[in-house]
């Protein structure tokens, strides 16, 4: 790897007609040189795409990340700032300035960041570049979840019952309330991650509700436009990968499920949906499809359902217009590369002229991911920072690792916690499930502080075993407590959790011998971190 010196009509309110205009217009051209504005496990997933075909690849960096994995993936590198991301990855002029100084002539956002910003797309394009995602309108079409649903209306895609709130006086909230029907959703237009979202069971509490969402939703995404949305009780997450060339050829490459959640935030992610008959499943992703076709999409992206496991209906959410955190799953069940055709459809190809479309694309077996974040259960999942002094990887058949870390890296205060996707795939789900609890037993982590544990608490419950689970599972089993701390009755067998959950760190601190330290485990010792009602988080096997 060389760095640069070495080698140089507003969519969020327009009408599901206007949307579907707007969005018909996708940059495509000749792509030589990528430019990944991006960090971490994506930013190398891409790099690697576009070394398959051949493609050279420039990686962004903040002074954070001068040493980080993803520089050392890429053919170049470009620094972009200091660490706060707001001036480095957030920045729209450092990133066009060093598409232009690197010599590239595409930019491919990834995910997070800048990757849903209507603004930065349309930069990109104004400056001539290949933007490798769907047109810019499209972002700005989907920014309000009320116009989106227009959209799913217009395409014939079945809606929960919804309102928008204009009116705030009580007496309109109230009666909104009573049309959409309680339990209610109180949700904001805009922004995502379950942020501001209130369950109103009663009018009693609908108003102090109400107040809460329109506060969080004005401090999170700087408008505090609300919605009213049916609650679906003991609902399923299903959601569509969709793909699109330029050239109107709309496609699903089938479903995911993602029911299990914490905080509204994704824990585990599976392909297929265990649950669906065909005829669901066909249906679901039809409209999927044609949620996507309607809206003139371009490239990779996805369309969110609540599914409802007592009417055996599915309701539009959301399109993520983006390719998301996930997808290793709808790859392995289905032999798509996801993000290698996102680049060739950028380049202008044809979804008929792609080997994985070209006969159409089928299920096969089962994949399961899990995210491993650099976060502690035991102190109401708090990020974590540190070095990784051992980090070993599963290597095992059928099980894959999306990760921007080594051996020997360094976990900031900076960025999302994520440090990697650890995906099995199997013949059947009870198959995948088991060997991703091999995979993640074979994990081995010294230095930094993870959610392993609960992961592999998680996979090994009966319910999930037998897909009997929801939304709210994951906070009906546990409620505020991380998985497994709840059960802890001594010291003794916070130790088992420790060493057990994290790969085996006392087996592998042994046979490591003095190399850990002169005094054997020394630094990694698990006892030593025991203090006061249990143990200290920044020292120990992680």
């Amino acid at each position: 790897m060389t760095s640069p010196t070495q080698r140089p009509t507003d969519p969020a309110t327009a009408s599901a007609a206007e949307i579907s205009t707007l969005t018909k217009t996708a940059t495509t051209g000749p792509i030589t040189r990528v430019l990944i504005a991006n960090r971490g496990e994506i930013a190398v997933r891409i790099a690697r795409a576009c070394s398959v075909l051949g493609i050279e690849s420039v990686a962004v960096f903040s002074e954070a990340d001068a040493e980080a994995r993803h520089v050392r993936q890429c053919d170049m590198a470009v620094p972009i700032g200091p660490a706060a991301a707001a001036e480095s990855y957030l920045s729209i002029p450092r990133l066009l300035a060093a598409a232009q100084l690197a010599g590239a002539d595409a930019v491919h956002p990834g995910y997070g960041f800048l990757s849903e910003n209507m603004a930065f797309a349309r930069e990109v394009a104004a400056a001539g570049l290949v933007w490798i995602g769907p047109p810019p309108a499209a972002i700005g079409g989907m920014e309000s979840k009320t116009a989106a649903k227009l959209v799913a209306e217009a395409a014939g895609v079945p809606v929960a019952p919804a309102q928008r709130l204009t009116d705030m006086s009580e007496t309109a909230l109230l009666a909104a309330a009573e049309r959409v029907g309680y339990p209610v959703l109180v949700k904001p237009e805009h922004g995502g991650g379950g942020k501001g979202m209130q369950r109103v069971d009663l009018p009693s509490t609908l108003i102090a509700a109400v107040a809460t969402a329109r506060r969080v939703a004005q401090a999170a995404f700087n408008s505090d436009a609300l919605f009213l949305e049916r609650y679906v009780e003991r609902a399923r997450h299903v959601e569509v990968q969709v793909i699109a060339d330029a050239h109107g050829d709309v496609r699903h490459v089938f479903e995911r499920e993602c029911s299990l959640q914490r905080r509204h935030q994704k824990v585990v992610e599976e392909a297929p949906c265990a649950i669906l008959t065909d005829v669901e499943r066909a249906a679901i992703c039809e409209s999927g499809r044609a949620f996507a076709a309607q809206v003139g999409y371009v490239g990779a992206g996805t369309v969110e359902f609540l599914f409802d496991p007592v009417r055996r209906a599915h309701y539009f959410l959301e399109m993520n217009t983006r390719l998301q955190v996930e997808h290793p799953v709808s790859e392995l069940v289905t032999g798509v590369d996801l993000v290698m055709a996102q680049l060739r459809i950028a380049r202008g190809e044809r979804l008929s002229t792609m080997p994985a479309f070209a006969l159409g694309t089928t299920l096969r077996g089962h994949a399961v991911e899990v995210r491993v974040y650099a976060e502690d259960p035991a102190t109401g999942y708090l990020p974590q920072v540190g070095r990784f002094e051992r980090l070993v990887w599963p290597n095992a058949p059928f099980v894959r690792v999306d990760t921007g870390y080594e051996q020997g890296d360094e976990v900031g205060m900076h960025y999302d916690p994520m440090i990697a996707k650890i995906i099995a795939w199997g013949a059947d789900r009870s198959e995948a499930l088991d060997r991703l609890c091999a995979a993640l037993r074979e994990t081995v982590i010294h230095g930094v502080v993870t959610n392993l544990p609960m992961l592999l608490e998680v996979l090994n419950r009966p319910e999930v075993r037998a897909a009997a689970l929801d939304t709210g599972s994951l906070n009906a089993w546990y409620g505020g407590q991380g998985p497994g701390l709840g059960l802890l009755d001594d010291d003794v067998s916070l130790v088992g959790l420790i060493a057990a959950g994290h790969g085996g760190p006392l087996a592998s601190a042994q046979a490591d011998g003095a190399g850990e330290s002169a005094g054997g485990l020394g630094a990694f010792d698990p006892w030593s971190a025991l203090s006061g009602r249990g143990f200290e988080h920044n020292r120990g096997p992680a």
